[in-house]
């Protein structure tokens, strides 16, 4: 078997290894070690190559910033911004057909700037929103349904860990990659709106509205938001200012938020510490499988198969579009298997490389934002399909009286509403690049 051959085998053998439960990252890392010993063929020189690997993985400084954007989350959640967002959300949108369930999103949106991550702003807003959803009589599959694709906007609305990572693997700039999230996170949000929106005209009766609200209460509302457009112009304004760089931004952040929510009455040493015992659990999780992902990846490396797969693309002459929609329609079907970490680490190493022999009629820069954008979307696409779904699961799990399977069916108008969105941008890339092009001609 040659060399090629046996890192395409590794890829089934990883696939089952999945399916049959293992963590992700003790399936990557057992593939990984395998195949590099097949390669190799020396177990000491396997055991050296494994140090060398994870000593230069955990020494890259860039990487420090993912447990301060944890600890931002966590802080944020802590200080009862959550119910703050979705209070000044609903006061302007809930007088509207569908309007609670619009004030969910919209928070989930605002939350997601803070935090970081979709599944704790899934899980933080879902406490939040969920019980006003129920009260106002939207049936459990819309209610569930939107939560879960509102939970979503935290992969993409900057700061967000897996951009950041998807910058470090790709070799990107932090602070551009950011602003070219912003209006593709904008545009998913209205997305879900004008989802919820056909939904509640489709059937008239799924929900009851709120009764409209003075202006002075919704800007008293609104005045109390404010602790996250603070902390959301320190952390992006920051660092594209040129004030901080990414990992400082993050630092401010996490000490902001940490200020914040000591001044709400929220914070003590019991919550202070569960905080931190919180994010140590969530970034040791996330690093072993950067790890696992990183000695995968090393051995595909040692059998040239991103580097043969590069040639033998640009060798057949494909259309670049075409090629692209194989990989997005690829993304759609592995976010059904695996989790969205788990999935950028494992493939952007080999994806990206190959992407980037084709001729897209734009800067090697520009390439790289907006197909990281387009990966990630897809990507945010996987957390509300069956039967991976992890926001899906999160939601459904505060919500006893809806079946899983109805909340699967609530997410099918914002997955739709998704792949309408991939395909804009994808078409247009102008669309994503044209906040980054602006700011740029600033500079």
């Amino acid at each position: 078997m040659t060399y090629f051959e046996l890192a395409i085998w590794s890829f089934p053998v990883l696939l089952i290894l999945v399916f049959l439960r293992a963590p992700i990252a003790l399936a990557m890392i057992a593939v990984g070690v395998g195949g590099t010993y097949l390669v190799i063929g020396n177990s000491m020189m396997t055991l050296n190559q494994l140090k060398t690997l994870t000593y230069g993985t955990f020494s890259n400084y860039s990487f420090s910033i993912i447990p301060l954007f944890l600890l931002m989350g966590q802080f944020a959640t802590l200080s009862g911004m959550s119910a703050a967002l979705f209070k000044a959300a609903e006061s302007f949108l809930g007088h509207r057909r569908g309007g609670v369930a619009m004030s969910a999103v919209g928070a989930c949106a605002g939350f997601g700037a803070i935090c970081g991550s979709s599944l704790a702003t899934a899980a933080t807003m879902g406490q939040v929103a969920l019980p006003e959803l129920k009260r106002y009589g939207y049936p459990g599959s819309l209610a569930t349904g939107a939560l879960a694709a509102g939970g979503t906007l935290g992969i993409l609305i900057p700061p967000s860990v897996i951009l950041v990572i998807y910058a470090i693997l790709a070799e990107q700039n932090i602070e551009k990659l950011f602003v070219a999230a912003l209006i593709p996170g904008i545009l998913a949000a209205i997305g879900y709106m004008v989802a919820i929106s056909i939904w509640v005209r489709v059937s008239p009766n799924s929900a009851a509205v709120k009764d409209r609200v003075p202006w002075g209460e919704r800007m008293t509302a609104l005045a109390s938001v404010w602790p996250v457009l603070m902390i959301f112009l320190a952390v992006v304004g920051g660092i594209y200012a040129g004030i901080f760089t990414p990992t400082e931004a993050a630092a401010v952040g996490a000490a902001g938020t940490g200020i914040i929510a000591y001044m709400s009455g929220q914070m003590s040493w019991e919550k202070l510490g569960e905080a931190i015992l919180s994010t140590a659990g969530s970034t040791a999780m996330i690093f072993l499988i950067i790890l696992g992902a990183g000695i995968y990846n090393n051995f595909l490396s040692l059998t040239q198969l991103p580097q043969s797969a590069s040639m033998w693309v640009g060798e057949q002459g494909f259309s670049p579009w075409f090629i692209l929609s194989i990989v997005l329609v690829m993304y759609l079907i592995f976010g059904c298997v695996m989790d969205s970490l788990s999935m950028v680490l494992l493939t952007v190493p080999i994806i990206f490389p190959i992407m980037s022999v084709l001729d897209f009629g734009m800067s090697a820069d520009d390439f790289g934002l907006w197909f990281g954008i387009l990966v990630l979307i897809v990507v945010e696409v996987g957390l509300i399909t069956p039967p991976v779904g992890m926001n899906l699961f999160i939601i459904n799990s505060m919500d006893k009286q809806t079946p899983i399977s109805a909340t699967y069916k609530g997410a099918l108008p914002f997955v739709l509403t998704d792949i309408i969105r991939v395909v804009i941008l994808a078409s247009f890339p102008a669309v994503t690049l044209w906040l980054v092009w602006f700011i740029d001609s600033f500079g």
